[in-house]
């Protein structure tokens, strides 16, 4: 059986899918799971124990793959990409009937499969541990402009943090996190080991959070302009800060509620989740 599933988005999009991705696996354990996302998040997929096979897609281009026996719609609500699943002319096709704007992302995928007889576990989001390390994660960038803090708060915060800071970001964002502390640019692969196995992260509303989620890396996540209700943690070692105020995602300045949310907020905020202790004292301990 081939199961073929789009999520042709970011990384966050694609952390927010594991528990539906890992329902279809119980549902179908001997089917063959393609997922069609971007060539980007190759590591990421691979770090996915319910998919079978990447398919590298870019957005909603058209999707090569023909005749699977069940085609998932995890992208969006259409109509594009339920019309590029239907083009692989598949046997089944499930995607998105009914849509609620403040539905949370991993409860959305989870309950589309559910009404298919297909069940999911939305707390099932964690990824196999990685080695630890003793950086606090600091990363300030963002799709949007309306979801990045200022540049000065943030470096605000890496100097309160000392010596044990790491500043994260794309190779586009290297001026950003240069502008913040020192730099820790490098793969997708080495981002997910880093914040995987950090002591605690602080970011926005964007990918590292989804990443600490996915490896329990206690964090504050700072909320602007969407609520956390739709895409912030839903438990663990993680606290979103958010000033109750919604607008628009695709803005270019900062959204008016996230610059609401000052330094001390933050560095409060920080000292009151759980940071995993450091590497170097464990080993003192065990010594």
């Amino acid at each position: 059986m081939n199961v073929l599933v789009l999520r042709a988005l970011g990384l966050g999009d694609l952390l927010t899918a594991v528990p539906a991705l890992r329902g279809l696996r119980r549902a179908f354990p001997a089917a063959v799971i393609t997922l069609a996302a971007p060539a980007w998040l190759a590591d990421a997929v691979a770090r996915i124990d319910a998919v079978d096979r990447h398919l590298p897609v870019a957005g909603l281009d058209p999707v090569p793959f023909e005749r699977p026996d069940l085609a998932v719609n995890l992208h969006g609500r259409g109509p594009q990409s339920t019309a590029l699943l239907r083009a692989t002319d598949p046997g089944l096709l499930i995607s998105a009937e009914h849509w609620d704007d403040e539905q949370h992302e991993v409860l959305r995928w989870c309950e589309l499969l559910d009404r298919h007889g297909i069940a999911c576990d939305p707390d099932d989001l964690r990824l196999p541990p990685v080695e630890r390390n003793d950086h606090v994660v600091v990363h300030p960038g963002a799709s949007h402009g309306a979801r990045r803090w200022p540049v000065d708060r943030w470096a605000a915060v890496a100097r309160a943090l000392g010596p044990s800071v790491a500043v994260t970001g794309s190779e586009a964002e290297r001026p950003l996190a240069t502008a913040v502390g020192r730099p820790a640019i490098g793969s997708l692969g080495s981002f997910l080991d880093l914040v995987g196995g950090a002591r605690a992260l602080v970011c926005g509303d964007t990918g590292a959070a989804h990443v600490a989620t996915a490896y329990g890396t206690p964090s504050v996540v700072l909320f602007g302009p969407v609520p956390p209700a739709r895409w912030g943690p839903r438990g663990g070692p993680h606290r979103a800060l958010w000033h109750g105020r919604v607008g628009d995602t695709f803005a270019d300045e900062p959204d008016p509620g996230l610059l609401e949310i000052d330094v001390a907020e933050v560095l409060t905020a920080l000292g009151g989740v759980p940071w995993r202790e450091s590497v170097s004292s464990e080993r003192a301990t065990s010594a």
